[in-house]
């Protein structure tokens, strides 16, 4: 029987109401139906993405290996069972098709990849249709893609977005960096995830380029934020920085989390060895 929006608005009222927005119940929807053995990292990532329903967005920084994209899984698969099916995926062409496996095998989600085959630009002279990604699917394309139907893209009232190997964006603020500028114009108002293990490589400016895809208001504008903040070189001076972001940046370093699991194996092998009464 399928779910009716007034039903879908009861079980999304219902799931907010029992479990408060950082409680792990709170993902035990997704969490039940997914094939994958998690760590509590990525479930922590997940629940710091979910914790404000008024945050613009989030940046999921963890290092390379300790997976990013099941934690952007579990945050598509918590809106899918609260019955948001505005759901998009926009990365490197060539990592669409791993995408839509992995959302399928992983997390039983239903997905489809727009192409120029399947998702045609509206002819010349006629109006935009966003009517043509508006799927019962998570929806999944290329960046360059997402930019060149970007008049459909804002047609949709997206309930999440995810944006990997988002460092592609991090010149949004150039004024030559088309595909960045549109992107971050049009999804200001949608909830957002960006994925990515190097937020920046070369200038804290790549920082800023980011940190306005997910909330052009935290920084105001460039000049501002080079006068706060790019001149600064000591931890001790960038510490303003670094509480400004805290609640839209999360970062897991592989070495922290080895550290939290032989800490947990100790733990369990001491109770185990304990003697029973």
């Amino acid at each position: 029987m399928p779910i009716t929006p007034h039903k879908a608005a009861f079980l999304a009222h219902d799931l907010s109401r029992r479990y408060a927005a950082d409680d792990r119940r709170r993902l035990l929807a997704p969490l039940s139906q997914a094939k994958i053995d998690l760590n509590p990292h990525q479930i922590e990532a997940a629940l710091f993405a979910l914790e404000s329903p008024f945050a613009k967005g989030v940046l999921l920084a963890d290092e390379v290996g300790l997976g990013k994209t099941i934690e952007a899984g579990l945050l598509l698969a918590q809106r899918w069972s609260e019955g948001r099916r505005r759901l998009i995926v926009i990365g490197p062409a060539s990592l669409t098709r791993q995408w839509s496996d992995e959302l399928r095998e992983k997390f039983h989600l239903p997905t489809v990849v727009l192409t120029s085959d399947n998702a045609p630009a509206a002819p010349d002279g006629q109006p935009a249709d966003g009517a043509v990604w508006q799927r019962d699917a998570v929806v999944i394309c290329s960046y360059h893609f997402a930019a060149s139907r970007i008049e459909d893209v804002r047609l949709v009232p997206w309930d999440l977005a995810i944006f990997d190997e988002a460092h592609r964006l991090r010149n949004c603020f150039k004024p030559g960096n088309k595909i960045g500028q549109r992107l971050r114009d049009a999804f200001g108002n949608t909830q957002k995830a960006l994925l990515t293990a190097t937020p920046f490589q070369n200038t804290l400016l790549e920082l800023y380029g980011l940190m306005s895809i997910v909330d052009p208001h935290l920084f105001g504008s460039l000049d501002s934020f080079k006068h706060q903040f790019a001149r600064r070189r000591s931890e001790a001076g960038l510490q303003p920085l670094a509480d400004r972001i805290r609640s839209y940046c999360r970062r897991a370093l592989r070495r922290d989390v080895n550290i939290r699991w032989t800490r947990r194996l100790c733990r369990l092998e001491e109770f185990s060895s304990a003697p029973q009464e």
